[in-house]
C-alpha cells in the first residue's frame, strides 16, 4: 500500500479551511501518545516525497472547526543531519502549519528547550505542551508554566498525555493561536551583542537585496540560516538571482564574527541556544525533593551487563514461551473453528460459482490463504506485537538497546537497531519499515538484511512443526542458535564491506513505568496494520499463485529442475524443492505443501513427516527454510524501502546462504555418519 503524500493531505486540509497543527518534540516526550489521543483511529500514514520517513496525519472536530494534526518524527533538533530531522524541518518550512505544538518533557526541560528555541526561530505560531508533569512531580520537580510562557512569549499548557489531563486546554490554546496567527515578535533568542549585531546586519542585507529566500522565509530567518552555515539553505539560495552575492556577504560577516569558525557560526549559535535553555530552566524549575525511585534501581539492573544479560535472557525466554503457548493454542482454536464452520461454506460457494480447476485454485486463496493468515497473523504476530508494545511502553526496550549497543556496533549498527530487529520476530514486513529510525542508508541496508534473517512467526511455526514436534526442542533451539550466529557473521561482513562508518548512539535513559492499556493497544494496532495491509494481500495472492502451479501440474516441471540441488547438495527428498520454492509465496505452508506432495508420491507413507524424511533431513529442511527470504511481502517492502536492486540482491544473498549452510549441515552429518 503506497502512503499518501503529506503535502497533498495538508494542502487539502487547508483548502477545506481546516486548522493544520503540527506536533513536534523529542523522542519519548509523549508526542505520539498525545497525537493518538487527539485523533483516535482516524490517523493515516503519509510520506515525504523522496524519503522513507513516514508522518502520521489525523483529524478531529473541535466545535464548528475541523483540525488536522501532523505528527512529525521525534527529533532532538531541526539540524538536517538525519532523515527524520530533515523531514521534520522540511514539513514545517514547506507546509507552514497554522500552529506548531512543541511537546516537551517537564522532567527534562533543558534538553527539550533547545528544540523549542529552534522552532520559535522558524517564526511559526507556537504553543508549548508541558507534558509528563505528573512524572516531574514524582521525581521532585516543579515547573512554573506561567513564567515559562512569559520567557518564551508563547502559550504553555500543562498536560499528561497518558491520562488526557490538560489536552482540552491545549486544543483551545492552539485554536486561539491559529485563529489569531499569534507569534512572538522580535528576536526570539537573547544572543550575545556580537551575534545579535551579526544577525541584524545580515537581516538588513537580505531585506535590501530583495532576494527570493528559500521557503518564502523572513529576512531574519534567512540571516539565521546563513550564519549557522546551513548547507541546504545556502544551496537553494545560491540558485536564486543575487544569491551568491548574499552568501559572500554572509561569509564576510562570519569571518569577522569568528575568524576561527572557518565559515560557520553554528557552534556559536548552538551554544547561545543551550545557554538560554539552561537559564530558562533554572528560572522556572524548582527542586522539591530527591526521591529514590524504583525505576532508577530497575534501570541500573537492566543496563549493567552482569545483571542485564540474565534479565534479557529471561525476558526473551518468557516472551517466546508466551507467544508459542498462547499463540499455539489460539492458532489451533482458529483452525478448528474455520474448518468446522467456514471451509464447508466456502467450498460449496466456490464449487457453485466456478467449479473444476478454477474453483480449486480459488480455494487455495480464499480458503487456505485466508486461514493461513488468520492462524499465523492473529495468534503469533498480533500476540508478539502486544508483548513488544508492553515492553516498549514500560521503558525496557531502551535498556535492551543500551545493553546491546556494543554488539550491534560490531555489525555496523547501534543499539537502536535492536528494536526493529526484535519486531522482525513477529513479521519482517513492519520490522523493515521500522528501520526508518536509523540515520543512514548504510545502516538501513545492513539492518534490513539482518531482519530478513530473523526468524519471523511463519518460520518459527515451521521450526516447531518440522523439528520441535518431531525430533525435539533441543534441535529447534540449535537452529535458532545457528541463525543467530549467521546474523552476527553476515552483519560483521557487511560492516566491513559496505563503505561508510557506523554512527554513534546518544541515548537518553527513560524511566520505567506501568504501560498504559490504551497506548499499548494503539501501538499494537499501528504495527499490526502494516501486516494486515501489506502481508495479507500478498499471502492471498501467493496462495492463488501456488494453487495455479499445483493444479496445472507446473510444479513437477520445477521439481525436475531443482532435483540435482535438492537431493545432491541438501540431501533432501526431491519434492522438498517445490516446497522451498513456493515458500517464497507462503513460508508458513511449506510443511503442509510438503506433506501434500509426499502423499501424491509416497502414498500413505507420506502422511507424516517422519514417514518419508529422516531426522537429519527434517533438521536441514527447517534450517534452510529459516534462512532464505521469508515471503513475497518481505521482498515487496524491501523494494519499497531500499529499491528493487537492493531487494533482489538481499533475496538472492539469503537463498545462497541457505543453500550453503544447508549443504554444509548435510555434509557434516554425512561425514559423522549420523544417518
Amino acid at each position: 500500500m503506497q502512503a499518501l503524500s503529506c503535502h497533498r493531505i495538508i494542502n487539502e486540509a487547508k483548502e477545506r479551511g481546516d486548522y493544520v497543527i503540527a506536533l513536534a518534540g523529542n523522542p519519548n516526550t509523549g508526542k505520539s501518545t498525545l497525537f493518538n489521543l487527539l485523533t483516535g483511529l482516524e490517523a493515516v500514514t503519509a510520506n515525504f516525497p523522496g524519503k522513507t520517513v513516514d508522518i502520521n496525519v489525523g483529524s478531529m472536530k473541535y466545535k464548528a472547526k475541523r483540525i488536522t494534526f501532523v505528527d512529525l518524527p521525534g527529533i532532538y533538533s531541526l539540524d538536517p543531519v538525519s532523515e527524520d530531522q530533515w523531514v521534520a524541518r522540511r514539513s514545517l518550512l514547506e507546509d507552514r502549519p497554522d500552529v506548531v505544538v512543541i511537546v516537551v518533557d517537564a522532567s527534562n526541560l533543558v534538553r527539550n528547550l533547545y528544540l523549542v528555541l529552534q522552532c520559535l526561530d522558524l517564526e511559526i505560531p507556537a504553543v508549548v505542551a508541558l507534558n509528563m508533569v505528573d512524572y516531574a512531580t514524582k521525581v521532585g520537580l516543579s515547573v512554573d508554566d506561567r513564567k515559562l510562557s512569559e520567557l518564551l512569549g508563547v502559550p504553555v499548557v500543562r498536560t499528561v498525555a497518558t491520562t488526557g489531563k490538560g489536552v482540552k486546554d491545549l486544543v483551545e490554546a492552539s485554536v486561539r493561536v491559529a485563529s489569531r496567527r499569534l507569534k512572538k515578535e522580535g528576536a526570539l533568542v537573547d544572543y550575545s551583542d556580537e551575534v545579535a549585531a551579526a544577525v541584524t546586519e545580515l537581516e538588513r542585507l537580505v531585506t535590501k537585496s530583495r532576494i527570493s529566500t528559500p521557503f518564502s522565509s523572513s529576512p531574519r530567518f534567512a540571516a539565521m540560516m546563513l550564519l549557522e552555515g546551513d548547507q541546504e539553505f545556502r544551496d537553494i539560495l545560491a540558485k536564486n538571482e543575487g544569491g551568491e552575492d548574499v552568501i559572500r556577504a554572509a561569509d564576510g560577516i562570519l569571518r569577522r564574527l569568528n575568524p576561527k569558525a572557518r565559515g560557520s557560526a553554528f557552534s556559536i549559535i548552538a551554544s547561545e541556544r543551550y545557554r538560554l535553555a539552561g537559564e530558562i530552566a533554572t528560572t522556572v524549575e524548582a527542586k522539591t525533593f530527591r526521591p529514590t525511585l524504583l525505576s532508577e534501581r530497575l534501570r541500573h539492573l537492566t543496563v549493567s551487563p552482569a545483571t542485564g544479560l540474565p534479565i534479557l535472557a529471561l525476558v526473551f525466554a518468557g516472551l517466546f514461551s508466551f507467544i508459542f503457548l498462547a499463540g499455539g493454542a489460539l492458532s489451533k482454536a482458529i483452525a478448528s473453528s474455520w474448518g468446522a464452520f467456514v471451509s464447508p461454506i466456502l467450498d460449496a460457494a466456490v464449487e457453485t460459482i466456478w467449479g473444476g480447476v478454477i474453483g480449486r485454485v480459488m480455494l487455495w486463496g480464499l480458503d487456505a490463504g485466508v486461514l493461513a493468515w488468520l492462524t499465523i497473523g492473529v495468534p503469533y504476530v498480533l500476540t508478539f506485537y502486544v508483548a513488544l508494545s508492553l515492553l516498549e511502553d514500560s521503558g525496557y526496550l531502551n535498556s535492551i538497546a543500551f545493553l546491546m549497543d556494543g554488539l550491534m556496533h560490531r555489525v555496523g549498527l547501534h543499539g537502536r537497531a535492536m528494536i526493529p530487529m526484535l519486531a522482525g520476530a513477529g513479521c519482517n514486513v513492519p520490522a523493515i519499515m521500522g528501520t526508518r529510525v536509523l540515520s543512514t542508508r548504510r545502516e538501513r541496508l545492513i539492518a534490513s538484511t539482518l531482519i530478513v534473517l530473523v526468524p519471523c512467526s511463519a518460520r518459527l511455526a515451521v521450526i516447531v512443526g518440522a523439528v520441535a514436534n518431531t525430533i525435539g526442542w533441543l534441535y529447534a533451539f540449535l537452529i535458532l542458535a545457528f541463525e543467530g550466529s549467521i546474523i552476527i557473521l553476515v552483519g560483521y561482513g557487511l560492516h566491513k564491506v559496505l563503505p561508510g562508518e557506523s554512527t554513534g548512539l546518544v541515548m537518553e535513559m527513560f524511566p520505567f513505568h506501568v504501560p498504559s492499556a490504551r497506548s499499548t493497544l494503539k501501538k499494537t494496532w499501528f504495527r499490526f496494520r502494516d501486516f494486515v495491509t501489506i502481508a495479507f494481500p500478498m499471502v492471498t495472492l501467493g496462495s492463488l499463485a501456488m494453487g495455479a502451479l499445483y493444479e496445472t501440474g507446473a510444479l513437477w516441471v520445477v521439481n525436475s529442475a531443482l532435483a540435482p540441488m535438492v537431493t545432491g547438495i541438501l540431501g533432501l527428498p526431491a519434492i522438498a524443492g517445490l516446497a522451498l520454492v513456493l515458500g517464497v509465496l507462503r513460508k508458513e505452508l511449506t510443511l503442509e505443501l510438503l506433506l501434500a506432495l509426499a502423499i501424491v508420491q509416497f502414498g500413505a507413507r507420506g502422511a507424516s513427516l517422519q514417514g518419508f524424511m529422516t531426522p537429519v533431513q527434517l533438521f536441514v529442511f527447517a534450517l534452510v527454510v529459516t534462512i532464505y527470504v521469508p515471503c513475497i511481502a518481505t521482498i515487496s517492502v524491501l523494494g519499497k524501502e531500499l529499491g528493487w536492486k537492493s531487494a533482489l540482491l538481499i533475496s538472492s544473498f539469503t537463498v545462497g546462504v541457505a543453500i550453503l549452510v544447508g549443504g554444509l549441515a548435510n555434509l557434516a552429518t554425512a561425514l559423522m555418519e549420523v544417518r
